[in-house]
């Protein structure tokens, strides 16, 4: 894998990941607004969500790329089947 398409998988990994970390440990605010809705987190620890998904992020890019630079999976060969 290149450099440039390695970013960019890590990239779709990391935005992926934050998507599934972001509702860890959410707990609605304890006030609510008077019209009944409901509004943001209490504590959102928006920073240690994004220090999670970056660890997690490069666990599943390692992988990933351990499997392409492998030949596991062939791309080229899946491609020249088509």
């Amino acid at each position: 894998m290149g450099v440039v398409s390695g970013i960019a998988v890590f990239v779709i990994v990391w935005w992926l990941v934050l998507f599934t970390v972001l509702p860890w440990g959410v707990q609605p605010a304890a006030e609510q607004d008077p019209a009944g809705r409901v509004g943001a987190p209490a504590r959102p620890r928006i920073a240690w969500k994004m220090v999670a998904t970056t660890i997690i992020a490069a666990i599943v890019w390692s992988v990933i790329d351990a499997v392409v630079l492998s030949g596991w999976i062939s791309f080229r060969e899946i491609a020249a089947t088509m």
